[in-house]
């Protein structure tokens, strides 16, 4: 069974169910109300083990999953949350194998739900336009895989400069004006190809429709929200919880085709 090493993130829960992220380090600790947690008294020990803090109370210590992870982690952007993710994932059709160019990076946390998804035979080539949200992702990227992997690539800049060089499978866009790569993703996302963008409003989603319509070069445009409600479950008292994750933004999904009479456009 792994144990845990010093380097890589670690979740605490406490007696009560709240969690804390931390990130291992040699004589570190973790300090919180009911005491001090030295992190030599996990490194060393499995997943799932109990650890003291120094006022006598326990906690359980687990690797994060990653929905864990984006929600917790320190981040400069604003993620997608795992809700949304995971139809992103799903409905995008991200495969392993698959080439996907993503933009932007943000804070990296859909970047990971990517990269897990490819697997180590695909590649994801993700574009941020800010230099700092660039390197705050590769910084978290870093921290929940220990190091960055090889079958990733970071650039800072346009992603409509990056469609000719890498030739994608499957574009994933969470930036604010997506109908700009509709263009360049009808000359270089693959015949088959899926177009995928997350939006926030209305009118975004009412633009990048439009641009998809007007290029005559994709099919089964669908555009969905989800929402996220657990439940509570008491003995006998089993009821919808009083708070639930609403509306985050809108996944917009196209594949692209090829058709004799479609005119490719330019990248303008």
């Amino acid at each position: 069974m792994p144990v845990f090493a010093a380097g890589e993130p670690c979740l605490l829960y406490d007696a009560k169910g709240r969690t804390y992220l931390i990130r291992l380090e040699a004589e570190g600790e973790f300090q919180y109300h009911r005491g001090v947690v030295p992190h030599d008294g996990i490194i060393g020990q499995p997943e799932g083990s109990f650890v003291a803090a120094s006022m006598g109370s326990k906690l359980v210590a687990v690797r994060p999953r990653l929905a864990d992870y984006t929600v917790k982690m320190p981040r400069g952007a604003a993620v997608v949350y795992p809700k949304d993710t995971a139809a992103i994932v799903m409905w995008a059709d991200i495969y392993p194998g698959a080439t996907v160019l993503e933009a932007g990076t943000g804070s990296g946390a859909l970047t990971l739900a990517l990269l897990r998804a490819v697997g180590e035979a695909g590649r994801v080539v993700s574009v941020e336009r800010r230099a700092d949200h660039a390197e705050i992702a590769a910084q978290r990227i870093e921290g929940f895989l220990g190091s960055l992997p090889e079958n990733l690539e970071l650039l800072v800049g346009e992603v409509e400069d990056s469609f000719a060089g890498v030739a994608p499978d499957r574009v994933v866009l969470d930036m604010p004006e997506p109908w700009h790569s509709v263009q360049p993703a009808v000359r270089h996302l693959r015949p088959g190809g899926m177009f995928c963008c997350y939006l926030p409003t209305v009118p975004q989603v009412q633009e990048v429709r439009r641009a998809l319509a007007a290029s005559g070069s994709f099919i089964d445009e669908t555009t969905f929200e989800v929402l996220h409600r657990e439940w509570t479950v008491e003995g006998r008292s089993v009821r919808p919880s009083h708070r639930m994750q609403g509306h985050t933004g809108f996944i917009t999904v196209a594949r692209r085709f090829t058709r004799p009479d479609a005119a490719t456009g330019s990248d303008s």
